[in-house]
């Protein structure tokens, strides 16, 4: 599970991502808050990261050489949760803590209460530039850790990640890769019409960025574009995914009504039973493969 340049087992990590998006729902239920819809579109990139590419130490959180991953779209955090309790940072049990007073795992990441958090996050805008400090710190102390971060489609209408953007570029940070979780939709409706970030690519080019554009939710794809990131020519690189809000849970995709708030107990039951559905699918794929 190091950083690999080889091919990842596909239905290995979508058979991590089907159980991740089933702890997604039942954290939020039992939490009674939480936001489905964008953790739902962000979970494969976010398994890929964790279980094929990023170089991590489960065991010793803070390993100086570790890559690292900053949640900007911090409301999402379930997402990133589900994958550092897959991955061994903490127990599984303590994902049904979502949101309690005392959790280590709150709505928002939490560096200093969460093992496996790299920054802390929540204002959005704000993790992209966490992230160009972390990637400038590991350039100027000569490390070779990547920094990944990911952030929304609507969160790019924050200034503050072209003022992150600028800075990125003009230091060269090419061990810097932004995953953008190009959904469409935020919380009072589609982006577009609230106020359209499109085109994504042209803008971050412009910026000085190198920008590949890629099904979100294919994780041949995913890989295939992060490894080009890889490649160093100078300059940070950008994946602008195109990702279905909710995916994989049939009444939750592109429904903005599932931004944030948890699922009702039938909702939860049919959910985990899709799931469980693609689940015994994967596995027979599998046995006839």
């Amino acid at each position: 599970m190091n950083q690999s340049n080889d091919k990842p087992d596909v239905r290995r990590l979508q058979r991590i991502a089907t159980k991740l998006r089933g702890n997604i729902v039942k954290m939020i239920e039992i939490a009674g808050s939480g936001h489905n819809g964008g953790a739902m579109s962000a979970i494969d990139m976010i398994v890929y990261l964790y279980f094929h590419q990023m170089r991590v130490r489960p065991d010793e959180p803070r390993w100086p050489d570790r890559d690292r991953f900053v949640m900007s779209k911090g409301h999402c955090c379930p997402a990133l949760y589900v994958a550092l309790a897959e991955r061994g940072f903490f127990a599984e049990e303590v994902l049904w803590t979502l949101r309690d007073i005392e959790s280590a795992l709150q709505g928002h990441p939490d560096m200093k209460k969460t093992p496996g958090v790299d920054m802390t996050t929540g204002s959005l805008g704000q993790g992209v530039s966490s992230a160009v400090g972390i990637a400038l710190g590991g350039k100027l102390d000569d490390k070779e850790y990547n920094t990944f971060v990911m952030c929304s489609d609507g969160e790019m209408q924050e200034g503050q990640v072209w003022e992150a953007a600028m800075a990125a570029a003009h230091h060269k940070l090419e061990r810097m890769i932004v995953l953008v979780d190009n959904n469409k939709l935020q919380t009072d409706g589609p982006t577009a019409s609230i106020n359209n970030v499109e085109p994504i690519a042209p803008k971050w080019e412009a910026f000085g960025w190198n920008a590949h554009a890629i099904d979100g939710h294919d994780f041949a794809q995913i890989h295939e574009a992060v490894q080009r990131c890889l490649v160093p020519n100078g300059k940070p690189s950008v994946i602008v995914a195109e990702t279905v809000k909710g995916k994989g849970i049939s009444f939750m995709e592109n429904q903005v009504d599932f931004h944030s708030g948890p699922t009702k107990p039938e909702q939860t039951e049919q959910a985990l039973r899709e799931l469980d559905e693609r689940m015994r699918s994967l596995e027979q794929e599998e046995v006839r493969s």
